[in-house]
């Protein structure tokens, strides 16, 4: 799936005025509290919920390697549990820039024993990180709460209906293209706008699969065929995403444009990954997918609680 590639322009990046709104602010809060996922109710507004990082692959932009034995990844998601995560997104395939996909079987090899141990050691909601309907069932059968899908059903659409059987949450992301080209494939007639509306045929097709309403979340895939200016953008119009009417979820952390920004190598992007949550939130994000829980955890409270301060 590519999307059109087509000459463009800053200006082409903000939104068509003539586009329809379907909620406010206040259509979106009072319709949408919370997010369902199997046995869980996330009430969106709440508080900022956060989703800690555990990467089970020896290739991913941040962490590669370091939790690819059984008792490191436990001893990390005790940590993160411990730091203040909500949920741990569990992933066996990296989808940095260039990377390339996995077998089946590895990645089922890599992710399935560490669901159902977390499951097994830990009072936690599980997500699994997927673009493989296979993947997603058997997480689903260990006793993951959510699907993360970076593809937002494009690479597999069954993915909606493993889902829809376990009434799991599904969470649709963007993305220009598979990881290996994607960042070839950079160019929007208007950035913004395309991207919902990608995300609003992503949504279409969970629910003509029979997923509910409230389990679907969504997330504009920072870093996922876009340039380090138009992930910028991205943060800086990310209200115009809850015209849609779902939560927002975003993974800004430690991703490139941080370090194009900064010009801070990946050890050095903490405080920016932190400016983008900030920002993020106060722009309508509900869940933050971090590797910096305890840090992250204290940024999102501030917010919060400038947020609902009466």
């Amino acid at each position: 799936m590519h999307i059109e590639e087509k000459t463009t322009s800053q200006k082409e990046y903000k939104i068509n005025p003539e586009r329809p709104k379907k909620m406010n602010a206040q259509q979106l809060e009072l319709s949408h509290q919370i997010f369902k996922c199997r046995d869980h109710e996330l009430e969106i507004g709440s508080k900022t919920y956060i989703m800690g990082v555990l990467n089970l692959t020896p290739d991913s932009f941040y962490d590669g390697g370091k939790y690819n034995t059984l008792d490191t990844a436990l001893k990390h998601v005790e940590q993160m549990i411990e730091d203040g995560a909500d949920i741990i997104d569990v992933g066996g395939e990296s989808t940095k820039p260039g990377s390339l996909a996995v077998s089946l079987d590895e990645e089922c090899e890599r992710v399935i024993p560490v669901v159902k141990e977390i499951k097994n050691n830990f009072d936690s909601i599980i997500s699994i990180d997927t673009t493989k309907s296979e993947v997603a069932l058997e997480a689903l059968k260990e006793g993951a709460s959510i699907v993360n899908d970076i593809s937002g059903l494009k690479f597999d659409r069954n993915i909606a209906n493993v889902a829809r059987e376990f009434e799991a949450g599904l969470i649709l992301s963007h993305t220009s293209s598979r990881p290996e080209d994607m960042q070839e494939h950079t160019k929007y007639e208007s950035l913004v706008e395309n991207i919902i509306e990608d995300l609003e045929s992503s949504i279409r097709m969970a629910k003509e699969s029979g997923i509910n309403d409230e389990s679907i979340a969504i997330d504009p895939g920072f870093g996922f065929g876009k340039t380090a200016e138009q992930n910028l953008i991205l943060l800086k119009n990310l209200r115009e995403f809850c015209e849609l009417g779902k939560p927002i979820l975003i993974g800004t952390s430690n991703k490139s444009f941080i370090g194009k920004t900064l010009n801070a190598e990946i050890d050095a992007r903490v405080e920016g990954t932190a400016a983008t949550v900030a920002v993020g939130i106060l722009n309508g994000a509900s869940i933050i997918r971090v590797h910096d829980i305890a840090y992250m955890k204290k940024v999102s409270k501030m917010v919060d609680a400038i947020i609902n301060v009466n």
